[in-house]
Order: structure tokens, then C-alpha cells, then sequence
């Protein structure tokens, strides 16, 4: 029989700005990169063109973490508990 862990005390705001700076850093950079890759077959000169994508990718993706991140939360929370109640 598996023992029930108790719930996690809730993050500080800053640990989960940088949690969402890393995700955007991390998705940003693999999309851009695949997203170029694909196209230019991984001929010369793709990873500079890759780099000047994420250049511009990565602070959009931050934002956009920012904006959508505490939504993301509240729908996952939301679905979190409507899962419990039906199962």
C-alpha cells in the first residue's frame, strides 16, 4: 500500500519566474533550432540563422510564459481537482 504524501508548501514567485525562464529558454532553443534544421537540411550556415531565431524567440517566449504561465497553473489545478472528484 502506497503512503499519501502530504502536498508541497507553494513555490516562492521567484523560483517559479526562473522555472518559467528556463522552460521558455529550453523550448525556444529547440523549437528555433528544429524549426530552421528542417528547412536548410542542416546545410552551412544553419546554426547562425538558428542563433539570430532564438535570439529573437527567446524574449517572446519569456513574455508569453510570463502571461500565460499563471493560467497554465490555475487550469492545471482546475483539471487537477476535477480528476480526483471523478475517479
Amino acid at each position: 500500500m502506497s503512503q499519501l504524501q502530504s502536498p508541497q508548501p507553494p513555490q516562492p514567485k521567484s523560483v517559479i519566474v526562473l522555472a518559467q525562464f528556463f522552460i521558455a529558454f529550453m523550448m525556444a532553443l529547440l523549437m528555433t533550432g528544429i524549426f530552421t534544421a528542417f528547412p536548410m537540411h542542416f546545410t552551412s550556415g544553419w546554426i547562425g540563422l538558428w542563433m539570430n531565431r532564438f535570439m529573437t524567440a527567446m524574449p517572446i517566449a519569456f513574455v508569453l510564459s510570463l502571461a500565460v504561465g499563471p493560467l497554465a497553473f490555475k487550469m492545471s489545478a482546475i483539471t487537477h481537482q476535477y480528476l480526483r472528484r471523478v475517479s
